[in-house]
């Protein structure tokens, strides 16, 4: 894998995304119409939201587990996840649903915390949470043109199409959900009469935060977990965030790397005379982009090709496999290339 390496320049921190969010109007919105479509969860029930107890599909006696309901995220969930996700111990993207991203999430802060071991999302820890952060977790944002403006890409195919094509969003939707940290499914259900395709619209987004983290010294990649964690000089913990971490067939290496330097904005270059894995006899270059197969960013690290980098599918964080790099979302991505240096460690266990 070839990069154009940045070192030892990094990318700033992102500024605090809430304050995107446009004021609320003065007076207050008319009543939507009868036919109206309403949306998914309001910005009121996810301010109050508190998560509720998970439960196991409906099994008739004898029978195969009933299909799974439509999507109905739970609005305590995407209260907890927003709040993790300043904190910063990312549960991966927004999608209000239960899943492993997110236990683990709360597992670590809950150690980090002193609040003992275990996973479980409850009013304790949601109240500890709000307490530590007490910023509305919804804010509005209005649509602008350059939110609208492509040039947008086809979804990511193989790497010959990427190529000819480009490796932008798909579209503004997409652009819009990646940097509020959501799912589509979710943004659209938030905003259900809103076509993202206009702008002056007004719609109701989290408000996240990219705080910068401080300097990193440590980083600590969970293989077993699919986690990584940031840590301090002093051994503090940082950051947490979901990772997908190699394969079977192609595990991330084993011991102690460094960080060589920050790439932002990387192309993407498969050469198959210098990579084990097989995607073609012929060499291609991938233009830079936030569906490039390496994301919006890469940290390199002290081994030939290796790396940690975004992903251009945020929902499969921890849920796939990798070619021995470790991917993360984006923006989690971008948070932690903006705090580490030249020779910060980066240990595989």
């Amino acid at each position: 894998m070839s990069l154009r390496l940045i070192a030892p320049v990094f990318a700033c921190a992102l500024v605090a995304l809430a304050a995107c969010g446009a004021p609320e109007p003065a007076e207050p919105p008319a009543a939507p119409a009868a036919n109206a479509p309403q949306p998914l969860l309001t910005a009121a029930q996810i301010e109050a939201g508190v998560p509720q107890p998970a439960t196991a599909p409906a099994t008739p006696p004898g029978g195969q587990p009933t299909a799974p309901a439509a999507y109905a995220p739970d609005p305590g969930l995407v209260r907890l996840q927003i709040l993790l996700d300043r904190s910063p111990f990312s549960p991966g993207v927004i999608d209000g649903l239960a899943g492993d991203n997110t236990r683990q999430a709360i597992a670590a802060w809950r150690k980090a915390n002193d609040l003992g071991e275990g996973d479980t999302a409850d009013a304790e820890l949601l109240q500890r949470l709000a307490a530590a952060d007490t910023a509305p977790v919804m804010t509005t944002y209005v649509l602008t043109a350059a939110d609208l403006a492509g040039p947008f890409s086809p979804p990511p195919g193989d790497l010959a199409d990427q190529a000819a094509a480009g490796t932008h969003y798909t579209s503004a939707r997409e652009r819009l959900a990646e940097r509020f940290h959501i799912t589509e499914a979710l943004l659209q259900g938030l905003n259900p009469g809103v076509d993202f395709r206009r702008a002056g619209q007004t719609i109701v987004v989290p408000a996240v935060a990219d705080r910068p983290l401080g300097e990193v010294a440590r980083i600590v990649v969970d293989k077993t977990e699919r986690s990584a964690r940031a840590f301090d000089a002093s051994g503090r913990l940082l950051a947490f965030y979901p990772a997908t971490i190699g394969s079977t067939a192609r595990p991330a290496p084993s011991g102690t790397l460094r960080v060589l330097g920050v790439a932002n904005e990387p192309d993407y270059t498969y050469d198959p005379a210098k990579l084990s894995y097989d995607r073609g006899d012929e060499k291609v270059v991938v233009p830079a982009g936030p569906n490039n197969p390496v994301g919006s960013v890469w940290i390199d690290l002290s081994r030939d090709s290796y790396g940690i980098h975004g992903s251009p599918d945020p929902s499969k964080i921890a849920k796939t496999a990798s070619n021995g790099c470790v991917r993360l979302t984006n923006w989690d991505a971008e948070q932690l290339a903006a705090s580490v240096k030249p020779g910060v460690e980066v240990r595989f266990i």
